[in-house]
């Protein structure tokens, strides 16, 4: 089997969006199908066109044994709208340059399509299953406009949330079957469309030799948080609401995004026991994260079908999790006993969970890393699920 995957994220961009599709990519690869990459220049999360990718318009690169198709996209992280809306549209506009490869896409037996962006989804559909009427899997990790609306970006009612809702519709009609990121998004969409096919499939992280550990905890707790620091997550008033110095236990910091100058201003002076180590590849955060006895994951707003990436993330590693938000992903950390919970911006509740971790004993503490090791065997197992979803597509 032949498979085409567009996303408007991929290696070597950093953060959840590029590595969710990279490590379906590679599980594909993995598993015998042979996988094709349409993309954009790379410029997430720095908002700029990466050195040696600069002054093109299109090019083709092997990376790790995959082939990969990129066309120009207007860079940016502003937090100007219109500038975000450029974006997505630009990337939308120049992905059709790759319908002249007409035999190639012929080729294609199935074209997995991510979303969001919605612009890109909705363009990628109209070429790959209205143009050329390949059977198209629509992958779905966020429900927009909804999602948009519920972080503020859009107002409901308004002409681009018309918009944006009659593209949303498009595609769920038009894809061949949907694959989400959620129980909710997959509830979501089957409801809107029912009868239509569609498999749960998470964020997982693929387990090798080297993460699976027993993990002894540091004499101070040090805790981590690597990833996007945007709206959606709000690290900024998470920071400066915890006093980290007072408790005794260290805040290391990873990624970027647009909160990112202001969290540098905040810390700058350096007393604060808060910790920011720039941008690492994802094969170094796996063994950065070797270091750190917790992981603080914030989840800003109830957003419907979101559940952070970076959960599946840590598990391998058997990092106990410290969950500020609500919804599904909430659920799954206090179900499945992987770390305690607390609604976002209730920060005295986030810092008596940190408080309780100083205070268990290692073999209390060795119970979290445990639940989150054995489940990266078992119920969240990124090797068994790439094998029920390979059945899914062949289908």
């Amino acid at each position: 089997m032949k498979v085409l995957i567009v996303s408007f994220y991929y290696e070597p961009e950093l953060g959840a969006a590029p590595s969710r599709i990279a490590n379906l990519a590679k599980g594909l690869k993995a598993s015998g199908v042979d996988v094709d990459i349409l993309t954009c220049l790379p410029n997430y999360p720095k908002g700029e066109i990466f050195e040696g990718y600069r002054g093109r318009f299109s090019m083709k690169e092997t990376i790790d044994g995959i082939n990969v198709y990129r066309y120009w996209t207007y860079a940016t992280v502003s937090k100007n709208p219109l500038k975000r809306v450029m974006a997505m549209t630009s990337y939308a506009a120049t992905m059709w340059a790759f319908a002249f490869k007409r035999r190639l896409i012929k080729s294609y037996d199935r074209v997995i399509v991510q979303s969001p962006p919605i612009m890109v989804s909705a363009s990628a559909v109209m070429m790959f299953k209205k143009l050329f009427g390949k059977n198209t899997i629509l992958n779905v990790s966020d429900l927009w406009p909804g999602s948009a609306v519920e972080l503020g970006f859009v107002r409901e009612g308004s002409t681009s949330f018309k918009v944006l809702s009659c593209l949303e519709r498009f595609i769920y009609r038009n894809a061949s079957s949907v694959m989400g990121q959620s129980q909710e998004i997959v509830e979501y969409i089957c409801g809107m469309f029912p009868g239509k096919r569609a498999f749960l499939y998470r964020n997982l992280q693929p387990v090798t030799g080297s993460s699976v550990v027993k993990r002894e905890r540091n004499p101070r707790l040090k805790i981590v948080y690597a990833g996007l620091f945007g709206v959606a997550q709000d690290m900024l008033s998470l920071l400066k609401a915890i006093d980290f110095k007072s408790i005794d236990v260290e805040m290391h910091l990873y990624g970027g995004g647009n909160q990112m100058d202001d969290i540098l201003s905040y810390i700058k002076d350096g007393d604060k026991n808060i910790y920011y180590h720039g941008y690492v590849s994802k094969q170094e955060i796996n063994e950065e994260l070797k270091k750190y006895d917790l992981s603080i994951i914030p989840l800003a707003a109830h957003i419907h079908g979101a559940v952070p990436s970076k959960i599946f993330d840590l598990l391998p590693a058997g990092i106990p999790i410290l969950f500020s938000g609500d919804g599904e992903g909430a659920r799954i950390v206090k179900d499945c006993g992987f770390g305690l919970v607390s609604k976002f911006g209730d920060y005295a509740a986030l810092e008596n969970n940190i408080r309780s971790f100083t205070a268990m004993s290692q073999s209390e503490y060795s119970v979290y890393v445990t639940n989150c090791l054995d489940a990266a065997n078992g119920e969240f197992s990124f090797a068994k699920q790439m094998e029920r979803f390979c059945d899914f597509i062949a289908e």
